[in-house]
């Protein structure tokens, strides 16, 4: 039997908590070798633009698994995605995942991960840029790693920032504020979560206060990015989740060239390391989201796992 997972199964919010111990899991395997995770090949369909598949998984554990996602970057309505995950030893579809939710929550809980390692323990406030699904997402996560008391969100058109505001207060019980300005947002935070899809950036470094942690999520090239270079530069502990795909972008990184770019280290390798240990309360923290591949096939894994969620059918 193969378990059918649409995105009206994965609504609640014990799934973060699922997804970001997945993540954990995941960055562990990867510490020791057993994590295979590739950066993702994109394959061009004419002038519509491409399926783009993330395929990996682990052999070790009690439990491997293996499979892929497959996304496209079509602009379409829908823009359906698909998750499989296979059982290595016996070689059984356990599960599809189809619709974007699990990519989403799988990109939240990698962004939770980081914060959980990154940000400062007192971390209490955070400001959101962006009003999307994976802006929602992390700011699920972030609720789920830090005692989070107070959110404010701003996007450029205001319809969706209130909503955004409205529904997240509801979701996660905490005050969530729709401001005017990015500024408003971030001035005051102490965990900042970009989640665009500007070619430009969207803060200032100037607005970060001392300590603060930043998520960045959207568009991280030389000619297009949503964080100013000077975050970087500013930043004394900047992290990815996969140097691999950072480098296999088909454009350069938007840190190249600079001091920063020198002291970019691997998220896994460095949680256990004591390099975050060792953080100022001052210091500036900067995590840069690539994806990670593998990830959403593990958390998928534990999803099936632990929550009844779903329909089961015969292939």
């Amino acid at each position: 039997m193969v378990r059918l997972i649409t995105d009206s199964d994965i609504q609640d919010m014990s799934l973060v908590t699922i997804a970001i111990e997945a993540v954990e899991m995941a960055l562990d395997y990867r510490r020791n070798g057993a994590l295979t995770s590739p950066p993702r090949h994109p394959v061009a369909i004419g002038s519509a633009g491409s399926l783009v598949f993330t395929a990996g998984g682990l052999d070790g554990g009690a439990a491997p698994v293996a499979g892929f996602r497959a996304y496209t970057t079509f602009n379409s309505e829908r823009d359906e995605q698909i998750v499989a995950v296979w059982d290595v030893h016996v070689g059984s579809i356990l599960g599809l995942f189809i619709g974007t939710k699990l990519g989403a929550l799988r990109t939240g809980a990698i962004g939770g991960v980081a914060i959980r390692h990154l940000a400062r323990a007192d971390a209490r406030i955070v400001g959101v840029i962006g009003s999307g699904l994976q802006a929602r997402n992390q700011l699920e996560a972030a609720a789920c790693v830090r005692d989070i008391e107070l959110a404010y969100v701003y996007s450029r058109n205001q319809t969706n920032r209130l909503s955004f505001a409205h529904d997240m207060q509801e979701r996660l019980g905490i005050p969530v504020v729709a401001v005017e300005t990015a500024r408003h947002a971030v001035e005051s935070s102490d965990i900042v979560i970009c989640a665009t899809s500007s070619s430009f950036p969207v803060i200032e470094a100037a607005w970060l206060k001392p300590g603060a942690h930043i998520n960045t999520v959207g568009p991280k090239s030389i000619d297009a990015h949503e964080l100013p270079v000077d975050v970087g530069i500013s930043a004394s502990l900047i992290a990815t989740d996969s140097s691999e795909q950072m480098l296999a972008y088909p454009k350069p990184f938007f840190l190249t060239g600079t001091s920063a770019m020198q002291r970019v280290v691997d998220l896994a390798g460095s949680i256990a390391s004591d390099a975050f240990a060792h953080r100022q309360r001052e210091d500036i923290t900067l995590f840069c989201s690539t994806g990670l591949a593998g990830t959403e096939v593990l958390v998928g894994a534990k999803i099936l796992e632990q929550a009844a969620v779903g329909i089961e059918i015969t292939p």
